[in-house]
């Protein structure tokens, strides 16, 4: 296959999606342990201890707490969050973060105090106003939302149907400290004041999600559950829902900032840190150097077409390269995170980014673990390589350079290659199911890398039958670790395939081997969800830098083992689905 018109070296550090490159050392991280759900009794106990502070507090018995969530801390801790309450109604803004060691003991609580001056107790100090606060609305909650959508702008429609929750709003105001009361304004610290309550408002919380002529109107309105007045309001892009006109997908959402006047393409709601503080598309406008950030004045980019050789790399033409990355980098944050609970390409959310626009004519795309970035060529032979499973499969790199460090050569280079591979599948599969939930589907993807970016619609390889690009191997032989990395990892994208999709019996089919020789002669896949979670902890968890197609099987074997069973249909699909590709010998299902 026509594949290597013209390949520029690649950088020290980088894995390209075809050239030769070699693999730089990476910082392993380890992925924070899942948050463990406590049960009942844990929570009844957490409730019941802080309950018992109420005296010391100065609340009443009105008030209470409620778990709204809990995520992992550090060190084995885990972090319990709870709305305060009065009479059953949350206060809105007022929490308690609680840290629980071993058996779920408090290890410390940092307060969000906003229910002083509420309630019998003696932290009451006001008197009446608030002593028997009414918790009853006197005007629906269609009443509430009635009054938010008319303070909306006129023409929006709905992306969701609004909702609205009874809250006690306390209407907040800035006080001076004692020492500071002498001071200019221009003078005052930040601890020379402090926020107190003024006075409580019983309200609803407001949710509309709305766009006006495709752009988003995202609000919480608080509005009073006495008289339907507003009482506040704000918006609720933290960053901003673009549209952008992708040259492989359409239309599609991208997330962007807006700062100074412009809209950048830094997705603040993915990854944290980094050389842009989140996810980021630059320009590197035909050099190899990253660039600056894209920025447009305003929120819809690209024009969905191949870039013209020569154009700007800044007006829609140009942007386009821009709306491929940033939709194939939020797609594959979505997958790792809802599926795996994976953040970023570390598992600590470090933010990476992708240059766009990458030398001229560039036939390639790669990971360099340098910056742990990636950059992603025009092409020439090709049409852009930001494809989603191109994408998917650079950022694969970053997965593995951060933990198992596949070294790039050899059977262990190969299986590096592979494990990109894979990833860009699934991410495919997941992007055009939507791009949502916690499963990955089974179908979506066509098992083809980079099949979108060849200009006559072939893979780069083929997962299920490598050797149709006539130089990858089906199955493993001594000779393999003689092999181009981007073709030793043939075998291994089709075990993958088989684990997932399973195989069928006919004789030269592209879809069977003749090393299934038990019963049945057509293994059973088990998915692409179970086949994926198995891989990724194989690979995460498991692997060295040195692992060959041997030590994977064992330790693919291990993983699917650990996560569903001894001797189940996943063992066993592990075992037929290595030895479809010559690794171990075959089983009966």
């Amino acid at each position: 296959m026509k594949i290597h018109k013209t390949l520029l070296a690649a950088a020290v550090s980088a894995l390209p999606l075809l050239a030769i490159g070699t693999a730089g050392a990476a910082g392993a991280g380890p992925m924070m342990s899942p948050a463990v759900a406590q049960s009942p009794a844990q929570q009844a106990a957490l409730l019941a201890a802080l309950g018992a502070q109420r005296a010391v507090r100065g609340i009443d018995a009105d008030h209470n707490f409620v778990i709204s969530r809990a995520h992992p801390g550090a060190d084995g801790t885990q972090v319990a969050r709870l709305d305060h309450t009065y009479k059953g109604v949350p206060i809105f803004g007022s929490e308690s973060v609680v840290v629980l060691g071993a058996a779920g003991k408090i290890v410390s609580e940092s307060v969000s105090e906003r229910r002083l001056n509420l309630g019998k107790g003696a932290a009451n100090r006001t008197g009446a106003p608030t002593a028997d606060f009414d918790v009853r609305p006197t005007i629906s909650t269609k009443a509430a939302i009635d009054a938010a959508l008319k303070s909306l702008p006129a023409g929006t429609s709905h992306v969701s149907m609004p909702s609205a929750d009874l809250i006690i709003f306390p209407v907040m105001k800035t006080e001076r400290e004692p020492g500071s009361l002498a001071k200019a304004d221009d003078e005052l610290n930040a601890l020379d004041v402090r926020d107190v309550v003024d006075s409580y408002e019983l309200a609803y919380l407001v949710h509309t999600r709305m766009t006006l002529r495709d752009r988003p109107v995202y609000h919480d309105t608080v509005v009073s559950a006495r008289d339907g007045r507003i009482l506040s309001q704000w918006n609720m892009l933290q960053t901003v829902i673009g549209i952008g006109h992708s040259q492989y997908n359409g239309a599609v959402p991208i997330s962007t900032t807006f700062t100074g006047g412009s809209y950048r393409m830094i997705d603040a709601t993915r990854g944290t840190g980094g050389a842009f503080g989140a996810m980021a598309i630059t320009n590197a406008n035909h050099t190899t150097s990253p660039g600056a950030v894209f920025s447009n004045t305003t929120n819809e980019w690209g024009d969905g077409f191949q870039y013209i050789e020569g154009g700007s790399t800044t007006n829609a033409n140009g942007q386009t390269a821009a709306v491929n990355a940033l939709w194939g980098l939020m797609n594959t944050y979505d997958m790792l995170k809802s599926t795996l609970g994976w953040l970023s390409l570390d598992g600590l959310n470090t933010a990476t980014y992708i240059a766009a626009h990458v030398n001229t004519a560039y036939d390639n795309a790669y990971y360099s673990d340098t910056c742990k970035c990636m950059f992603i060529g025009d092409g020439s032979f090709f049409t852009n390589l930001g494809s989603i499973d191109v994408i998917g499969h650079e950022m694969g790199h970053g997965i593995t350079a951060a933990t198992s460090n596949l070294t790039y050569t050899g059977e262990s280079g190969g299986l590096n290659e592979s494990a990109s591979d894979i990833s860009g599948e699934m991410v495919e599969s997941y992007a055009r199911a939507g791009g949502t939930g916690a499963t990955i589907p089974n179908t979506g993807n066509d098992w083809g890398m980079g099949k979108e970016i060849d200009r006559t619609g072939t893979p780069l390889r083929s997962m299920y039958k490598p050797s149709k690009d006539g130089r990858s191997p089906d199955a493993w032989s001594v000779t393999l670790k003689n092999l181009d990395v981007h073709y030793s990892s043939g075998p291994n994208n089709r075990m993958f395939y088989f684990l997932s999709q399973g195989s069928n019996a006919g004789k030269g089919s592209d879809f069977s081997s003749a090393y299934l020789v038990k019963k049945p002669l057509a293994m059973t896949g088990i998915g692409s969800d179970k086949a994926y979670r198995i891989w990724f902890k194989a690979n995460t968890t498991k692997f060295t830098a040195s692992t060959n197609y041997a030590d994977a099987r064992a330790k693919m074997i291990a993983a699917a083992q650990e996560l569903y069973g001894v001797g189940g249909k996943e063992d066993k699909a592990v075992q037929r689905a290595y030895a479809a590709i010559n690794v171990g010998g075959d089983i009966d299902e």
